[in-house]
């Protein structure tokens, strides 16, 4: 049931991140065998279709289970970590013993080493519930033992987090008031999507949402005349004509075959146009966008001058000042691919309509990342429109089911973690340098810092196989600490990489609260299957181990899981009945009783919204001043000039990354792979499920190719291709699309690694050259680099990436990820 007003409606009772749904049993109780998503979502996720059969699959951890060699010879460095090739490489001892032998170690650790030896890791989205997440329960549980170095932001808006806040404003108040989708479809009349807007992405949301309105606001615009122009080398990052979308390709794309592009002025408005640009040069378009606002007079002073501060240095840049070089269309046509032509009219109509910026995340996830974020804020700045309706910046949307949902303006109930008392850390994106070099500098948001000595790194729902770079690195880095230890519901290489592997429950084998903030929805979420094999939950785990240290009342407080989520609710509820978490002026909803919302289907709570973002600043600037240095938007930041850092100066600034088409790096690797998030599954998760699985080519990550490309390489549809650079390889299976601009090929992160071992795949792919380590199931980040997006914010860089390709006609190993190690 539903609380919906004062009366209780049936409703769909479990939550995943891509969705409420209701599951259906089988028989035995032990899986689900179907899913009905929640009747009322527009635009149910095909994720969902991942969900089936996903409590009992073959690629579930059944019981604890240690590397042979940790288990008999002790803790310590050990390069045999993670190429452990069979049954006989691991034992499946007692669940007491392995929680005797894991208390002991946490114990040597911190008596030798200190708390700051520890490493928790747990970056990850893992389960939808409030209580069982497993980055607070494992956080929760370490800070009671004493406390770890963290990582801090995440892989996909390193760069925002650092960047925004110093000139505009916190990345999370950023994305939770965006303007709502309902506003823009009214209101925008034209949409500049840098990156798009991918549909794709939307599906999903941290917590889990009933509500997907990026569809039928996209729908919305394009019925009421706007136009939405797509910046980016594939075409569907915004939907296509047979998705309800009409889509041009003005730029020498139609097809396989070229034409001459069109003005502007020339095409219908009301369509969605592919502006196909060169990947990473998007800062490029959007500073020569500035200088036809500029030298055209369209910019609005008055804006720049009231809300804004460095703006004269902007214009110093782009018009060459002084360094005489001119960012004017002409030289972005140069760099991006886009006719210079094009570039003027579009800045044009922009001053002349309600224009709405948008960059996804995506644009940061590159060397430089910063920079199309700030050049995005500036055009826009000077555009004049940020707080109007319909117009503005924005970052994020397409990127999740967040940016442009109507949230509520409540905190929800969550596992309270406790204090680090350790101050020691690394970005997240820097994990390999911290364990391979301790002791050794990095820069951060202006700061200098160590990394620690990491010995013990403790993982729980989360996977760094596919978030991290250069995947031959970061196994390296896995080799040097003296226990890993991993707590996951599955087989991931990030298991395969530990020294003891602790089976944990699914969501649906346990009790729960579902729901996120932008769904404005609180969901009771009854476990709906036995648990599996020796199975067991992360709270129950850590509460074992605090016991054994004689922590166990400081960790659980008295209380069992059921003890835990009322108490949680019925926090939540006193909260709202006192006004502890309202904002002002905002009504409180009266919720009822633990006992009463358990036994029901969930409640809908109130929503803020429609919201303009950045009205209040506009309307008075002094009043509601940024929490920038200024106060104001800063087209330049002299906080960032005075750290004199080279890859990231103190205004926005087109730097030439090493992956790029116009690099000399391209001589050897000529492809721009795209490798960015896949369609059938959120990152991932759930990679053997049917929807994920039915993507797949040839049992293989599909990567897709411009067909020229292709057939200069002899590839075909289906082929299974070689894709290499000087760092790794891997096998995909070869789709050809006109979708995909030449030059460039996508293919999504996601594969779960699968490194080629001629001991467990058979030598013959070997002996015809496929060398050691190529992941023989497409995971592109053992291609990617594993640097920073600059020494500003040290994020996430695997999104662009120079490759060759090649098809291959070798001997085809089977993929094996799926598989435990510990079968044959």
């Amino acid at each position: 049931m539903r609380r919906r007003g004062g009366t209780l409606v049936p409703m769909t009772s479990h939550v995943a991140h891509w969705g409420v749904f209701t599951p259906h049993v089988t028989d035995d109780g032990r899986d689900v065998g179907s899913v009905t998503p929640w009747r009322e979502d527009a635009a149910p996720s095909p994720l969902l279709g991942n969900v089936p059969g996903s409590v009992t699959r073959r690629s579930r951890v059944a019981r604890p289970t240690v590397r042979r060699a940790w288990w008999e010879d002790g803790p310590g460095p050990d390069p045999r970590r993670g190429r452990t090739s069979g049954p006989k490489d691991w034992v499946t001892p007692p669940w007491d013993e392995v929680l005797d032998r894991l208390a002991a170690d946490l114990r040597r650790v911190h008596a030798v080493h200190g708390a700051q030896a520890i490493y928790g890791g747990s970056y990850g989205w893992s389960s939808a519930g409030r209580f069982h997440h497993a980055q607070s329960q494992l956080h929760r549980f370490l800070n009671v033992v004493g406390g770890y170095t963290r990582s801090v932001n995440s892989y996909s808006t390193g760069a925002s987090e650092v960047i925004l806040p110093r000139v505009l404003a916190d990345e999370a108040v950023l994305t939770q008031t965006a303007s709502t989708w309902d506003v823009v479809a009214e209101h925008t009349e034209l949409l500049i999507a840098f990156g798009g807007v991918p549909v794709k992405n939307t599906g999903i949301d941290s917590g889990g949402s009933g509500d997907h309105p990026t569809p039928s606001a996209l729908d919305g615009l394009r019925a009421r005349g706007a136009r939405l122009v797509s910046v980016s080398p594939l075409r569907d990052d915004l939907p296509r004509v047979g998705d309800g979308y009409g889509v041009t390709a003005p730029h020498g794309l139609v097809g396989d075959s070229a034409r001459p592009a069109t003005g502007s002025a020339d095409r219908p408005r009301g369509d969605v146009t592919w502006w196909p640009i060169s990947p990473g040069t998007d800062v490029a378009l959007m500073l020569a966008m500035i200088h036809v606002l500029l030298t055209e007079g369209l910019a609005d002073r008055e804006f720049l001058t009231t809300h804004c501060v460095g703006a004269d240095e902007v214009a110093a840049y782009v018009l060459g000042r002084a360094d005489g070089v001119r960012r004017d269309p002409a030289w972005a046509e140069r760099l991006t691919g886009i006719p210079a032509a094009d570039i003027a009219d579009l800045a044009r109509e922009a001053a002349a309509r309600r224009t709405l910026v948008t960059v996804t995340w995506s644009l940061q996830r590159a060397r430089h990342g910063e920079q199309p974020i700030w050049a995005g804020l500036a055009l826009a700045a000077h555009l004049g429109q940020i707080g109007l309706q319909g117009g503005g910046f924005e970052s994020g949307y397409g990127s999740m089911n967040k940016p442009g949902c109507s949230p509520t303006a409540f905190r929800y109930p969550s596992l309270p973690q406790g204090r680090n008392p350790v101050r020691e850390f690394a970005p997240v994106a820097r994990v390999s340098d911290l364990l391979l070099h301790p002791g050794a500098e990095f820069s951060y948001d202006g700061g200098r810092f160590t990394y620690p000595d990491i010995r013990m790194v403790w993982w729980a729902g989360g996977n760094p196989f596919h978030h991290h770079q250069d995947l031959g690195r970061l196994r390296e880095a896995f080799t040097r600490p003296d226990t890993v230890v991993v707590s996951d519901p599955y087989w991931t290489a990030t298991a395969r990489h530990a020294d003891v592997v602790l089976p944990s429950t699914t969501s649906l084998e346990r009790d729960d609260l579902g729901g996120a903030r932008s769904g404005a929805r609180l969901t009771p979420m009854r476990a709906v299957t036995h648990r599996y094999a020796e199975a067991r939950d992360d709270y129950e785990i850590y509460a074992a181990i605090a016991a054994r240290l004689g922590l166990e009342e400081r960790f659980t407080e008295g209380r069992d899981v059921s003890g835990w989520i009322e108490h949680l609710y019925e926090g939540f509820r006193d909260d709202l009945a006192h006004r502890r978490i309202l904002p002002p002026g905002v009504e409180a909803p009266e919720l009822p009783p633990f006992a009463e919302f358990w036994a029901g289907e969930g409640l809908d709570l109130p929503r803020s919204g429609p919201i303009v973002s950045f009205s209040r600043f506009r309307a008075d600037p002094e009043r509601h001043r940024l929490a920038t240095p200024s106060g104001r938007i800063e087209l330049a930041s002299a906080t960032i000039a005075s750290f004199d850092l080279p890859d990231c100066p103190g205004r926005p600034t087109w730097l030439e990354p090493e992956e790029w088409l116009g690099g000399e790096r391209t001589a050897a690797f000529p492809v721009l792979l795209v490798a960015n998030q896949p369609a059938s599954r959120l990152h991932s998760q759930l990679d053997d499920g049917a929807t994920s699985a039915a993507s797949k080519v040839a049992g293989r990550e599909p990567i897709r190719l411009n067909p020229a490309d292709a057939a200069a390489r002899g590839i075909g549809d289906g082929d299974v291709v070689l894709v290499r650079n000087d760092r790794g390889a891997c096998l995909a299976g070869a789709v050809l699309s006109a979708d995909v601009r030449p030059g460039v090929a996508q293919l999504s992160t996601g594969a779960w690694f699968d490194p080629y071992d001629p001991r467990r795949h058979g030598p013959e792919a070997g002996e015809a050259g496929l060398p050691p380590g190529t992941c023989v199931h497409g995971n592109p980040n053992v291609l990617t680099a594993d640097v920073g997006t600059s020494a500003l914010a040290q994020a996430c860089t695997g999104q662009h990436v120079l490759v060759e390709i090649a098809r291959w006609d070798g001997p085809v190993p089977d993929v094996l990820a799926h598989v435990p190690p510990t079968e044959r």
